[in-house]
Formats: C-alpha cells, structure tokens, sequence
C-alpha cells in the first residue's frame, strides 16, 4: 500500500478533494494512505503560528521559513518509521508525466510539499527534497492544486483503486497515443449515430477500429506524441 504525507498550509482543501468519489473510496478501504499535515502546526510561533517571514535581499511577497517546514517533515518521519521520497511541487520542476506516474506508484512512501507565497527557504529544499516536479509551464498560489493532482494520477494506478488494470492500460498517454473515442446508450443521439462497428460484436475489428482511431486522433491532436 503507497502512502502520501502532504505537508501544506491548506490541509482542509486537500481533504476536501482527495475525499471523494474513486480515491476517497480508495482510502475508505485502506487500499491506499492519504495524510495531509498543516505546516503552521509545526511553527515555532505557538501565539500566531507564523510560518512565513520577508526574503533576504529585499523584494515583494513572503517566503516560507525552513524550521516549520523541517519539524514536518522529521514529524513524519518519526511516525511512518522510514525515510519517504520528497517531492516539491514546484513550477521549476520537471513536468508530471503518465510515465513519471507509474514510476512513482513504485514507491511505497511519497512526501509532497506545497510551496506558498514567493516560495520556500532554499535551505530545506536542499536538506530534504528529492525531486521537484510541476504540473504545468504556469505558476499558482500554491502547491496544493499540483498535491492533489500528483496524488490521482499516481494512485488511481494502485493496484484495487480502479476496477481493474484494462481501466487505463488504454488510457491516452499510455502507449504513446492518444485515447480512442468512446460512446455510450442510446445508439442514436441528436441524428449521430454510434460506429457500427461498435455494434458488431467483431472484437478483432473493434480492436482494429479503436488503434486507427487512436493513431489519428493522435496525429490531429499531439503529433508531438508520435515523434
């Protein structure tokens, strides 16, 4: 079973996602551990929690002062019993992956940091991150919505999440291309009709149909993908 340690200054916005619908199911059946950590619990300030302070140098914005961050971190340590693999949801980071997934869900014990303000003091990024990944060429307010999206794409790739594997072993992204399209009831809908070939029942051809669909999708879409 994978286990994800956030360590945020939002832990309710996280809870309040990762909650829901096929990983909170998930998490509801112990296939899968979600803990989210309030950083400002870790303040050396016990009256007002601060866990912010202005950068050297000068500039606008606050940055994220190492030491709350730190006692988080060794917190979790202490109680998982093991050292997890430290993430920083960063922009500067390498962009997430379907591949970059699957090499993450191959590890047992993720920590994810979210970053706030103008960022967070170098000097615990150098102390306790393994990588940084973003999940866009696009900055936020926060960490939090790069935490959240992490943590689906790599556990709805657990084994018990999703039904079975054949629920993404299709997926766009995948195989180097691009999902086939997909229909459902009724057969006809506003004078469109679903594929006939959908309807033959002819397995070898619907495979068929659905490798051509996909390759041209992919070449209509994300010709970068078939490079």
């Amino acid at each position: 079973m994978i286990r994800f340690d956030i360590a945020t200054l939002f832990p309710e916005m996280c809870e309040a996602v990762l909650g829901e619908s096929i990983i909170g199911r998930a998490r509801k059946k112990g296939l899968l551990e979600i803990r989210c950590h309030n950083i400002r619990d870790y303040s050396p300030d016990p009256k007002h929690h601060r866990v912010d302070d202005s950068p050297y140098g000068g500039g606008k914005g606050m940055v994220m002062q190492p030491e709350p961050i730190w006692q988080c971190y060794l917190d979790v340590v202490r109680q998982s019993g093991s050292k997890p693999h430290v993430i920083y949801l960063s922009p500067q980071g390498k962009t997430l992956t379907q591949q970059k997934a699957l090499e993450l869900r191959e590890i047992p014990h993720l920590f994810l940091l979210c970053g706030h303000y103008e960022g967070v003091d170098e000097r615990v990024l150098e102390k306790i991150v393994d990588e940084e990944i973003s999940i866009g060429d696009y900055v936020l307010t926060g960490g939090e919505l790069g935490a959240m999206v992490l943590v689906d794409s790599v556990a709805r790739l657990c084994p018990g999440v999703l039904p079975s594997e054949e629920c993404y072993e299709n997926e766009s992204h995948m195989n180097g291309l691009l999902e086939y399209p997909q229909y459902t009831r009724p057969e006809e809908w506003e004078g469109m009709r679903v594929p006939e070939v959908l309807l033959s029942g002819h397995h070898a051809n619907i495979e068929r149909w659905r490798m051509e669909q996909s390759v041209e999708r992919t070449m209509k879409k994300r010709p970068d993908l078939l490079k």
